[in-house]
């Protein structure tokens, strides 16, 4: 399944400056029947962001109207815990492109990789100026340059480099996942496979 092509994205964002988010946190374990990759977001954070009679918390970000936008902020070590996709899947369900973290879990990192979030690695004091700016102004916007690698600070103009393999980095750009990929290269595999080895 094709993804939305990801090249500059530039977006307010919503801070969660929480460490050691797991994914029973971000999509509860009873909320993965389903197998289609739609309507997860409706239960990202769905203890943190509701009540046991689903009434709003409204102490939680996500349930703040000030906070908006395509890319979320999070502490370090974000996606911990079990492997499950679904996280994943309900953060680009909900709406996010992009998670912006200082260290985050490996296999959620590729699984977002896999359905086209962009998790953007980038330095303890970094993310601590993002937060600072979001606090001053929660409207502030981030840019985030797939091509160059960077995210900036719109406000104050400051940058980091982050890094990406180049594989996802390539799939990304295009809009692919890993069969799309392949569907790309069809043409040549089909030469490849039509030369004689001997």
């Amino acid at each position: 399944m094709a993804y939305d092509k990801f090249t500059v994205l530039k977006s307010s964002a919503v801070p969660m400056p929480i460490e050691n988010v797991d994914t029973d946190q971000i999509i509860p374990a009873r909320f993965l029947k389903a197998t289609e990759r739609t309507g997860f977001g409706d239960n990202l954070f769905r203890d943190w962001r509701y009540n046991p009679d689903n009434t709003p918390k409204k102490d939680f970000v996500l349930n703040n109207p000030i906070y908006s936008g395509k890319i979320l902020v999070g502490g370090k070590n974000f996606g911990s815990g079990s492997s499950r996709e679904h996280a994943a899947w309900a953060i680009y369900d909900y709406g996010f492109r992009c998670v912006v973290s200082s260290f985050f879990a490996d296999i959620f990192k590729n699984n977002s990789l896999n359905i086209g979030i962009l998790p953007v690695q980038v330095s303890p004091a970094f993310l601590d100026k993002i937060f600072r700016a979001i606090e001053a102004d929660p409207k502030t916007e981030l840019e985030v340059n797939l091509p160059d690698q960077t995210i900036t600070i719109l406000a104050t103009g400051e940058s980091e480099a982050f890094e990406i393999n180049t594989y996802k980095k390539h799939n990304m750009t295009n809009g692919y996942d890993d069969i799309d990929y392949l569907q790309a290269m069809k043409e040549e595999i089909r030469a490849y496979a039509g030369k004689s080895i001997y």
